[in-house]
């Protein structure tokens, strides 16, 4: 059965040569849906003779990700963001499913390993992780939220031997970058939803974020980086309330 990869990416060179190599054997299309990328991102996909690279106008994450979809020729579809690189089981597993000619599953999830500062998280909510990214079409889609879309299906969902390797951020300044990014279309989503903020969730959220996956969830476990996810984590709530009531207080 024929395999599309899709990825959405802007400027995504830094890992997505090492991520589309990964997959490239078992691949027959892979299609690239970018946002006007100012990098190599063009570059390095075009490299690959196998990559339909797409230019097209970002209008939230979920809106992107159907239209990659619906680009997609293909029977099964692997969902790659450029930033992740499945191991040799996920393929080998991926593979099997594609020469099975009943399996067992429609859709399936893959487990997660997320890498910061050079480190694979266990705690704080980002070691248990599954996510959908395996499917067979017409099967699932996306939600068409603007950022933190969701993959919607109505099928009993299998999960995939192996693992995502998730390399998150290259420095911190580049997680600021994206934590920046990322509170503005959460606080204009919120908005549009008609979603306003109280200043006791403004002052108490934050706080309680950090408690919860520091302690909770045994983010002290991973160290510094445990710390250090467990006090951006709490950054990212109060960043996200104070654009949503800046939005709402001047919409």
């Amino acid at each position: 059965m024929k395999l599309s990869v899709c990825y959405i990416v802007l400027n995504g060179e830094r890992i997505i040569e090492k991520s589309i190599s990964s997959v490239y054997e078992i691949a027959d299309e892979i299609i690239v849906v970018d946002s006007f990328s100012t990098d190599k991102t063009e570059e390095i996909c075009t490299g690959f003779p196998k990559v339909k690279f797409i230019r097209k106008k970002f209008h939230g994450f979920g809106c992107q990700k159907n239209y990659t979809l619906s680009e997609a020729s293909g029977e099964w579809i692997l969902f790659l963001d450029s930033d992740e690189v499945p191991d040799k089981t996920a393929v080998n597993a991926i593979k099997e499913v594609l020469t099975t000619s009943s399996p067992a599953y429609n859709v399936y999830e893959i487990h997660f390993n997320n890498i910061l500062l050079k480190k694979t998280i266990k705690y704080g909510g980002w070691g248990n992780v599954w996510r959908e990214r395996f499917f067979r079409k017409g099967h699932g889609k996306y939600s068409d939220d603007l950022v933190h879309e969701c993959f919607i299906t109505q099928d009993k969902k299998g999960k995939l031997p192996g693992n995502i390797d998730h390399y998150t951020y290259k420095s911190i300044a580049h997680h600021i970058e994206k934590i920046n990014n990322y509170t503005q279309l959460m606080a204009e989503k919120k908005v549009l939803n008609g979603k306003s903020v109280s200043l006791f969730k403004i002052i108490f959220s934050p706080f309680y974020d950090f408690m919860k996956t520091y302690f909770f969830k045994l983010g002290f476990l991973d160290g510094v980086a445990g710390f250090y996810i467990s006090i951006t984590g709490a950054f990212y709530t109060f960043l996200k309330y104070i654009k949503i009531n800046e939005i709402y207080k001047f919409k």
